[in-house]
């Protein structure tokens, strides 16, 4: 785990955050690292709040805590287990689930369910990055066999179109993302968010594909070949992901998160960086991400 994720140990993560205290400044110096800006009205003066990290703005008297406004906003157990859990969740090799956060953290299962949702969202692409050179695209079924099926995307079953960029060494990056069809509106979307127009897109002979030439002039399409022969990476990636979602999660009722949680360690695992921070950064970064907005 330590050499593939370069960062920090559980050892140095215990030692750097303590107590609640370290979270809370950690937060405070992340957020803030620019200088206070008053959401309110932009009042660049502060001074001390009620509770030491907080700031409040000198002209309308608003505060505003280090949580606030993130996706840490109103947390209701203790800063300290919601770092424990962007530790585990972002350098676990194989992912963890809640119900074994519940187990080590002693929070109730369906709260670490909940906040690990809002990690999941901070782990979502930002598209900013597209693949490049040698890209493949294929689309699959995820989840067990449902009898009642009676079309592609009927059942329990989910499709999922896949991307993945060829580096020397194997597969560099990929992405993927859940869709109602194998449509070429689904199809184009999601390729068009993903994959650089400059890119060598390969792609089989369904039919979504077609026309998707006008946008990658490079594309080139061919049959899979049997068992999927001429799309070998692209399968040995996909059979990966199955296999971890499996293991791990055991359900397709919540795939996207799972996708994104999956494809945000998998193309940082040359990561340089601490990928704790990154993962804290971008939850920072990110507004609240409320309950109502995916529980339904």
């Amino acid at each position: 785990m330590e050499k593939r994720y370069k960062g920090l140990s559980i050892f140095e993560f215990q030692k750097m955050y303590p107590t609640d205290r370290e979270c809370y400044k950690y937060l405070a110096e992340m957020k803030w690292k620019n200088g206070f800006i008053c959401k309110k009205y932009g009042h660049i003066h502060y001074c001390k709040g009620i509770k030491e990290f907080d700031r409040q703005c000198t002209k309308c008297r608003r505060l505003e805590s280090p949580t606030a406004g993130t996706l840490f906003h109103q947390i209701k157990f203790p800063i300290l287990k919601a770092f424990y859990i962007v530790y585990d969740v972002s350098t676990s090799k194989n992912g963890i689930s809640s119900c074994e956060l519940s187990r080590k953290l002693e929070l109730r299962q369906k709260t670490c369910w909940l906040f690990k949702q809002k990690v999941m969202k901070a782990m979502e692409s930002s598209q900013n990055f597209p693949m490049v050179g040698k890209v493949e695209v294929d689309e699959t079924y995820v989840g067990g066999q449902d009898d009642k099926a009676l079309g592609r995307n009927e059942g329990k079953k989910k499709i999922m179109v896949v991307g993945i960029e060829r580096g020397a060494k194997g597969v560099a990056r990929w992405y993927g993302r859940v869709v109602e069809t194998a449509s070429k509106v689904n199809l184009g979307g999601f390729m068009r968010d993903h994959i650089s127009s400059d890119a060598e897109v390969k792609t089989d002979y369904w039919s979504g594909y077609k026309g998707m030439e006008t946008h990658f002039p490079k594309m080139t399409r061919e049959k899979s070949g049997k068992k999927g022969e001429n799309f070998k990476q692209m399968h040995r990636v996909i059979m990966m992901f199955k296999a971890w979602l499996r293991g791990t999660h055991h359900s397709v009722m919540n795939l996207q998160p799972y996708i994104n949680e999956y494809t945000y360690r998998f193309n940082r695992h040359k990561m340089g960086e601490n990928i704790f921070e990154n993962l804290v950064q971008r939850m920072v970064a990110k507004p609240p991400y409320p309950y109502k907005d995916f529980i339904y």
